[in-house]
C-alpha cells in the first residue's frame, strides 16, 4: 500500500516551505487508497505556503482583564503560551457559518479571543468517537485535518501551520499563532501502521493511544480492561511514533497502558489533557505515582480544565446522577447523530442548566491552578503544562474562554512562582519535549 516511508529526522528540519511540500508529496505516495483526498491537502498546502510568504504581522492583541497586573501581563505576552488540546475542528467541520476569524458568542476559541488571551500555539484535536472505527474513522480524520489546513489558508496573517518546535518559535517571532494537530484516539489509525505514517506526513504531532473506549490494541481508563494494557501491536505503535518523531499521548489510557507505554518508549511522553487524581478521583486523571513516573520519563502532563476532572465535589455529584461518561456520550450521540459539535454544545448546555438549578456545584477556574500546584509540589515545575480541552469540555467559572488565560499567569505569580518556571508551565516545557521527541526521530532507523 505504501511505496515509501514518510520523512523522519533531518527531513523534519528542512525549511518550512520545503518540509510542508515534502510531507504532502510523501502523503500522496504513502496511501493511494486516499489519493483524491490527499490531493486536496496538497492544494491546501501550496496555497498555505504562498499565503505565508506574503503574510503581514497582525494587529496588536487586545488588552487582558484589568485584574491582571502589569507584571503578569508582560510575562504572559513574553512567554510562548501553548495549549495542547482543543476541539475546535469539530466546529470547523460541522458549523458551516462558524467564522474563526471573528469573536463568537459561543464556544471557547477563535482568533480574537486567542489574541486577547495570549495563546501562541494550539494543538487542534483530530477526534472521532470511539464507536467511529475502520475506514469511516480514517475518512473523518482526513476531513478534520483538511479543516485545519483550510483555516490556516483562510487566515494567513494570524495562523501558521506548524509541525516542529522551531516552527512554533518562528510563528511567535512573526506574531502569528502556531496551528498544530494532535490525534485523539488510536482507533483512528484503523489498526494499520501505514495509516499512522500518513497522518504523520500530514502534520499530526501526537497520538492519544485511546479515547473513552478500548481499541483493538490498548485499554482505556474508562472501559473494562480487555488487553491488560498494550498488545504487541500497541507496543509497535509506540515504537513507530518514536521513529516518526510524533509524541506519545497517554491521556485517556488505563494505568496499565500508561506503564506499558513508558516501558516501550525511547522518548518522553505527554498527557495532552489530564488532571490530578489526588484532587478529583476521576479515572481519566493521573495518580501521583503516574505523575512521578511521567517525570522520570522526562514528560509533561497538561492540565485539563473540564470541571469533572478538576473538582471532586462536581465529579461525585455528576456520578450520583447514575451515568458514567461513556453513557453520557452515548446519549449525546443519540440526540445529535454524527454532529460532534452538536454533542459538545448540548453537553455544555446540560452543564449550565444543572449548575444553575443547584444540582451540580459551581467550580472556579482557580482549581486549574490547584492542579498545577499539585504537580509542581510532586515533581517540580518542568513537568506540567496547559491542555485546556477548550471547545470539547465544560469550563470552570472564570475560564469561560481563551481570553481568560492571563489569570493563570497572575495566579502563579501570586503564589510566588518564578518567572522562569511560569514561562515553562505556559509552554516552554511542551516545546522541550517536542524537541526531544524530534531528536529521537532524527536518530531512528528509517
Amino acid at each position: 500500500m505504501y511505496s515509501s516511508s514518510p520523512p523522519t529526522g533531518a527531513a523534519y528540519h528542512r525549511p518550512a516551505r520545503d518540509r510542508v511540500t515534502y510531507n504532502l508529496r510523501q502523503a500522496t505516495a504513502a496511501c493511494l487508497h486516499w489519493e483524491e483526498r490527499v490531493k486536496r491537502f496538497m492544494l491546501a498546502g501550496v496555497l498555505l505556503i504562498d499565503a505565508a510568504v506574503h503574510a503581514q504581522a497582525p494587529a496588536p492583541a487586545e488588552q487582558a482583564s484589568p485584574r491582571v497586573s502589569s507584571r503578569a501581563e508582560r510575562l504572559h505576552r513574553q512567554a510562548l503560551v501553548v495549549d495542547t488540546h482543543d476541539d475546535t475542528p469539530q466546529r470547523f467541520l460541522f458549523e458551516r457559518d462558524f467564522d474563526f476569524g471573528k469573536r463568537n458568542a459561543t464556544g471557547h476559541v477563535d482568533i480574537p479571543r486567542m489574541r486577547e488571551g495570549g495563546m501562541d500555539a494550539i494543538f487542534f484535536s483530530i477526534w472521532t468517537s470511539s464507536d467511529y472505527t475502520g475506514p469511516k474513522a480514517v475518512k473523518r480524520s482526513l476531513d478534520l485535518i483538511d479543516t485545519v489546513y483550510q483555516q490556516a489558508r483562510r487566515h494567513p496573517r494570524d495562523l501558521m501551520l506548524a509541525t516542529i518546535a522551531a516552527d512554533v518559535r518562528r510563528a511567535h517571532r512573526e506574531k502569528r499563532i502556531a496551528a498544530l494537530m494532535g490525534m485523539e484516539g488510536g482507533h483512528m489509525i484503523d489498526d494499520d501502521i501505514r495509516v499512522l505514517r500518513m497522518y504523520a506526513a500530514l502534520g499530526v504531532r501526537y497520538l492519544t493511544l485511546t479515547h473513552f473506549k478500548n481499541n483493538n490494541w490498548a485499554d482505556s481508563s474508562t472501559d473494562e480492561p480487555r488487553h491488560n494494557g498494550l498488545t504487541a501491536f500497541g507496543k509497535d505503535v509506540v515504537r513507530e511514533l518514536n521513529r516518526l518523531g510524533v509524541m506519545v499521548d497517554i491521556s485517556h489510557v488505563s494505568d496499565k497502558t500508561f506503564y506499558d507505554a513508558l516501558e516501550v518508549t525511547r522518548a518522553p511522553v505527554i498527557a495532552s489533557h489530564s488532571s490530578c487524581r489526588a484532587i478529583s478521583s476521576h479515572p481519566r486523571n493521573m495518580s501521583d505515582d503516574m505523575i512521578r513516573a511521567l517525570a522520570r520519563n522526562g514528560g509533561v502532563m497538561h492540565i485539563n480544565y473540564e470541571v469533572t476532572f478538576l473538582d471532586q465535589a462536581y465529579y461525585d455529584a455528576d456520578r450520583a446522577m447514575g451515568k458514567n461518561i461513556v453513557e453520557q456520550f452515548a446519549e449525546l450521540e443519540k440526540q445529535c447523530g454524527d454532529d460532534a459539535a452538536c454533542q459538545i454544545r448540548l453537553s455544555e448546555k446540560n452543564h449550565r442548566d444543572l449548575t444553575a438549578a443547584g444540582k451540580l456545584p459551581r467550580v472556579s477556574w482557580e482549581k486549574i491552578v490547584e492542579h498545577i500546584d499539585h504537580v509542581v509540589k510532586l515533581v517540580g515545575p518542568r513537568h506540567v503544562g496547559l491542555g485546556s480541552d477548550f471547545d470539547g469540555a465544560n469550563m470552570p467559572e472564570g475560564m469561560n474562554d481563551a481570553s481568560a488565560l492571563p489569570r493563570i499567569t497572575q495566579a502563579l505569580l501570586s503564589k510566588g512562582y518564578s518567572e522562569a518556571d511560569i514561562t515553562g508551565i505556559l509552554g516552554g516545557n511542551t516545546l522541550r519535549v517536542m524537541e526531544q521527541v524530534e531528536r529521537v526521530g532524527s536518530t531512528s532507523v528509517p
